[in-house]
């Protein structure tokens, strides 16, 4: 199966491509031939009175009226072209001034380098069409006349001593070896008639896709490219805000956490090591407590550890680490999450921290008593979608919550969405590129 220009898919045979392909392309250089000699005729008539006649101004509305012609032209060839070249050549934008007078309106064109680029068309396309005219004639008056010559040779006068190519080839004069020689040549012609013709078609066509679109598709890549520069800045700068947003959060909860529990330590390791020599069973007591605070601590970290790289997720995937993650949360969880194949382990971390900073925003805000977790592989990556039954009233917006998982996933090129009315819920939907 194949696909042809227009995006419809092609159930044909090969032979039947090739030879829809050999009438598309015979009958537009066929047809280029006589519709070249009318725009050649057409476009150098105006253009010389145009010119001839500028210096008394009537030139310049014989000018507009040329071009504008030459652009009708161009847009009967760029229709021609997309069967041939088997892709939809663009259409220009050409230059307007609707918020000037009518003068200004009228003369338009005269400041338009495609509308010159439609005029240079049609002044010179004649010479590819008259080269791929007679390519495409000869090929296949050859091809024809030696395939069909035992039909007709009968007809044919043929004088003794007459035929000097099958003499020259050391052949009797007979008529078997004339309806030989002239089905071996049809053959040979018939064999390379697809790809001269070929050949002669897109020499035509391509002259006409350079003049008639190429400036504008090459300005469609130059702004193309921008768009892609631009994108990957904000993907940049996205990444490192996320970074810095996560280093500004781990210091945080380091500081408010863990850090206060080992200076508690600490102090309760030094007092009890006053106590040891004064009072035993103190000292023992406080020694206990020093152990609880350590089992508190290290629970605090393996928590903070999770939420730099979860062991799971690398383990044994984003399905388990996510089923890990909805069994701790404090609000009841119903995730759907099938299991799929392992993704780039970036949009397995970005998926995961998705659905790790929403389930936290949902215990800490929201008060909901529900929470829907979905993550579905669609056909242009990946989608989660985390939605809840609480207050609302969530946003992506800087300053609140919601930014820097905005920022995360912006850096890994996807987008996140957040619906959220106020007493409706919240809706937060995140889509990945994989």
């Amino acid at each position: 199966m194949t696909t042809t220009y227009a995006g419809t898919a092609d159930h044909t045979s090969p032979a039947g491509r090739y030879l829809r392909q050999l009438g598309i392309d015979t009958q537009y250089v066929l047809l280029g031939f006589p519709i070249g000699l009318i725009t050649i005729v057409l476009c150098m008539t105006g253009f010389a009175l145009g010119i001839g006649t500028a210096i008394i101004w009537i030139g310049l509305p014989i000018m507009v009226a040329t071009l504008g012609m030459s652009r009708g032209f161009a847009t009967v060839e760029r229709a021609r072209v997309g069967p041939v070249l088997r892709r939809k050549v663009p259409h220009p934008v050409y230059r307007t001034a609707r918020n000037g007078g009518w003068v200004q309106r009228t003369f338009v064109p005269l400041a338009d380098v495609q509308y010159w680029l439609d005029l240079l068309h049609g002044m010179f396309r004649f010479i590819p069409s008259t080269l791929a005219f007679c390519f495409v004639i000869t090929w296949w008056s050859v091809t024809l006349a030696g395939l069909l010559y035992p039909l007709y040779d009968w007809a044919l006068p043929h004088p003794e001593g007459n035929y000097e190519l099958v003499e020259l080839l050391g052949f009797q004069d007979s008529a078997g070896n004339r309806i030989f020689l002239n089905l071996a040549i049809g053959v040979i012609f018939a064999a390379t008639l697809y790809p001269v013709v070929r050949a002669s078609a897109m020499f035509e066509a391509l002259f006409a896709r350079g003049l008639l679109s190429g400036v504008f598709e090459l300005r469609q890549q130059v702004i193309q490219a921008h768009a892609e520069r631009d994108v990957a800045q904000q993907q940049k700068a996205a990444a490192v805000s996320a970074e810095a947003v996560a280093l500004r959060r781990l210091e945080r909860d380091i500081h408010d956490g863990p850090q206060q529990r080992l200076v508690r330590l600490a102090m309760d390791l030094g007092r009890a090591e006053q106590q040891f020599a004064t009072d035993p069973d103190a000292a023992r007591a406080t020694v206990a407590e020093a152990l609880s605070q350590t089992r508190e601590t290290l629970d605090e970290l393996r928590a903070l550890s999770r939420g730099i790289a979860p062991p799971i997720l690398v383990d044994r995937g984003l399905q388990a680490a996510l089923t890990a993650l909805a069994g701790r949360c404090t609000v009841p969880v119903d995730l759907d999450a099938p299991p799929i194949e392992r993704l780039d382990p970036a949009v397995e971390s970005t998926a995961y921290f998705v659905v790790a900073e929403a389930l936290t925003n949902v215990a800490k805000h929201s008060h909901a008593t529900e929470v829907q977790v979905t993550v579905q592989r669609i056909a242009t990556g990946l989608l989660v979608t985390v939605a809840d039954d609480g207050v609302g009233g969530a946003s992506l917006a800087k300053g609140h919550g919601l930014a820097g998982l905005d920022d995360r996933v912006r850096a890994a090129g996807g987008v996140l969405a957040v619906e959220s009315a106020e007493g409706e819920g919240t809706r937060l939907t995140a889509a990945l590129p994989i």
